[in-house]
């Protein structure tokens, strides 16, 4: 019996990477699921994969940086499958990057938008829905940067994953005693188009697996398998957390 059998779930930036993953490994443990990316053909790739294998899935294409988006992704959850159980908020961008006073206002709050008013937004609408579950899992993408590691140029990007942290805290202090787990998953470097953005040639994507105790980046399918023990009943007592899946960058000093 899978893992999230009977289960609701919404997975933000589910066209690639980390959630396009995740929302297969999701499908696989017995989540029904409501996928949102802005790229309608991928998504509709996917659900058309995840049919295949017997599962149930709905596409929805938009931005997690309008408010109406994330209620309209909650409200098909509810009428399509009866509510909601998790929430996996994982859509988000690298942003701004460049030596900081180079950085504009413009770009700067993009990348706020993107990564963590999207968080907020996503979260405000999410939570009633669990609630009135009885419960449920609500987890961010967050990042090691800005929590642990500091790199140049990332200014805004190692702010807003922060400020997630921030969020996740806030939100599992306030929901606990009505049963929603909130944490927050940190991942490492990841073979992902976004982690090709950051390590965009051999010297460079070189370089960042030097960084890591494991001297490699992780694959998608395996952030996926932390997301699933972070919404599964398996991190009962779990909230709060910044869950490090970061093979090792936070403590390496090899």
């Amino acid at each position: 019996m899978g893992a999230l059998r009977g289960k609701i779930a919404i997975v933000t930036g589910a066209s690639s990477g980390i959630g396009h993953a995740t929302a297969k490994l999701f499908a696989r443990e017995g989540a029904r699921l409501v996928l949102a990316a802005r790229r309608r053909a991928e998504l509709d790739d996917l659900v058309a994969e995840i049919h295949a294998t017997g599962g149930e899935a709905l596409a929805m294409d938009g931005d997690v940086c309008e408010e109406g988006f994330a209620r309209a992704l909650v409200n098909a959850a509810v009428a399509r499958f009866g509510g909601l159980d998790v929430a996996f908020n994982n859509a988000g961008t690298l942003g701004a990057m460049g030596a900081t006073p180079e950085v504009t206002l413009e770009g700067w709050e993009k990348t706020v938008s993107t990564n963590l008013t999207s968080a907020f937004l996503g979260a405000k609408h999410q939570l009633p829905a669990m609630v009135a579950r009885g419960g449920g899992s609500l987890i961010f993408t967050s990042s090691f940067v800005g929590y642990t590691v500091g790199f140049p140029g990332v200014a805004a990007y190692a702010a807003s994953k922060a400020g997630v942290i921030g969020l996740t805290q806030a939100l599992a202090v306030e929901f606990g005693t009505q049963g929603v787990r909130v944490n927050a998953l940190l991942p490492g470097g990841t073979d992902t188009p976004m982690g090709k953005e950051f390590a965009s040639t051999p010297e460079a994507k070189a370089f960042i697996e030097g960084l890591y105790a494991m001297k490699r980046l992780a694959t998608p399918e395996e952030m996926a398998k932390s997301a699933l023990y972070l919404a599964s009943d398996a991190s009962s007592f779990t909230t709060g957390s910044a869950l490090l899946v970061d093979g090792g960058i936070s403590i390496n000093r090899s």
